[in-house]
């Protein structure tokens, strides 16, 4: 077997550089103009049931750099009550697009699967690895590793 190696990683976005994103109908569309501050999974149990999946993968970027295009009318955000980021999905398909606030948080968690393409940032971490899916264990990729919420 050949072996593999890493594709390199696209410049990231900037105003002239834009990366732009939707949700799987297509109704909810979203541009990003600043790079990316930090990217990582999420092993919480909140993730694992909004998503369906063991973890979720998010790039946090500055508000200022997140912009709706189209489909403001099908966004929505659930709130646990328990705590956590706002959960913003596509009313419409359901698609998970981002956490948090979109109108007052300092930065923005953009869901790397609704990205059209290399958001030139790699995950650098794993959070609330003490909730993780006892079914999906847990790469041995390297990865800084935080028990729960990584500050930051």
């Amino acid at each position: 077997m050949p072996e593999m190696k890493d594709a390199p990683i696209a410049q990231p976005p900037s105003p002239s550089n834009p990366l732009e994103g939707g949700c799987l109908c297509g109704e909810v569309r979203f541009r990003v103009t600043a790079p990316f501050v930090a990217s990582g999974y999420c092993h919480c149990t909140r993730c694992q049931r909004r998503t369906g999946t063991a973890s979720s993968v998010s790039a946090r970027v500055p508000r200022e750099g997140f912009e709706l295009l189209q489909g403001a009318e099908h966004v929505r955000a659930f709130r646990p009550p328990t705590g956590g980021k706002a959960k913003v999905f596509c009313s419409n398909c359901g698609s998970a697009l981002c956490s948090g606030e979109l109108d007052s948080d300092e930065l923005i968690a953009i869901r790397l699967g609704a990205l059209d393409s290399d958001p030139g940032i790699r995950p650098h971490y794993r959070q609330f690895v003490d909730w993780a899916a006892s079914w999906e264990p847990i790469p041995d990729d390297g990865l800084m590793r935080h028990a729960g919420e990584r500050g930051g």
